[in-house]
């Protein structure tokens, strides 16, 4: 079942004010309600190399696995929905070729990136990640980040030595704990959620809530949620305007209705044992 008509999605990246690169990359497939946004590191150009096979490994496969109908809907041994499932297999073949192409090319040495994606399905959203790009829900007025940070000052805030507000404000945010392509194995973070309509989804990499505060996210959402493709251009504006230090990439999904999933005869007879 195609997603297009039934939720609207947008997309931004830019290099920002400081940087020479844009070591970014996203990805996208609106038929199967996927969006995947890396943000590389390493020297030269290997963030670019890194971010890059990312988006397009998980991309790839992510639409290939999804366009068959020969797995359940639900994995019975996770518990978790086919669409998460395929989502942490892209992440992980994604660092294993990341990691191969940095151990095999002396140019790409050291190279690593974040990732963040998301996949729509049967009124519910899969989110798999790995560092610090994030994920926010805003929903019936209220402006959540749904991820958390593989970081160390995600770290420290949990184990009590910062507030969350004094994090915000931290100078040292941007030492992450997890990326792909370091280590030869990751452990990739997956979590599912129910979806409404009218919901708003943000995929961001960290030049966005470096340079802007939650609040003023929010508000801007909020204010040119009619269309998606403003909303997108004014958070990259704003990450600019505040000193646009890093890429930013941004990407948006709002629920526009119902996207329930058509069961079949099995699976109706199935539920009914549950």
């Amino acid at each position: 079942m195609s997603l297009r008509g039934k939720i609207d999605f947008a997309e931004l990246t830019d290099t920002g004010r400081v940087r020479e690169h844009n070591e970014d990359a996203i990805g996208s497939d609106a038929d199967i309600g996927l969006m995947v946004l890396a943000d590389g590191m390493g020297g030269y150009n290997a963030g670019e190399v890194a971010s890059g096979i990312a988006v397009q490994i998980v991309t790839d496969l992510a639409t290939e696995a999804a366009n068959r109908e020969d797995r359940a809907d639900i994995d019975p041994h996770s518990g978790l929905m086919r669409q998460s499932i395929i989502l942490r297999d892209a992440v992980y073949r994604a660092n294993k070729i990341i990691f191969q192409t940095a151990q095999s090319r002396t140019d790409c040495e050291g190279m690593g990136t974040t990732i963040v994606a998301c996949m729509f399905y049967d009124n519910k959203v899969s989110i798999a990640h790995v560092g610090d790009s994030r994920a926010y829900r805003l929903r019936n007025g209220s402006f959540e980040q749904i991820t958390l940070d593989h970081s160390l000052l995600q770290e420290l805030v949990d184990r009590g030595f910062y507030s969350s507000e004094e994090a915000q404000r931290s100078t040292n945010r941007n030492y992450v704990t997890r990326a792909l392509g370091v280590e030869p194995t990751v452990e990739v973070e997956v979590h599912e959620h129910e979806v409404l309509p009218d919901d708003v989804y943000l995929l961001c990499s960290d030049g966005l809530p470096d340079m802007v505060e939650d609040e003023d996210i929010h508000l801007t959402i909020s204010t040119f949620n009619a269309s998606l493709d403003v909303v997108s251009q004014q958070l990259v504006d704003l990450a600019n305007n505040h000193g646009g230090r890093d890429n930013v990439s941004v990407m948006l999904a709002q629920v526009l209705q119902s996207f329930a999933a058509k069961k079949g005869l099995l699976v109706k007879i199935a539920g009914l044992f549950r």
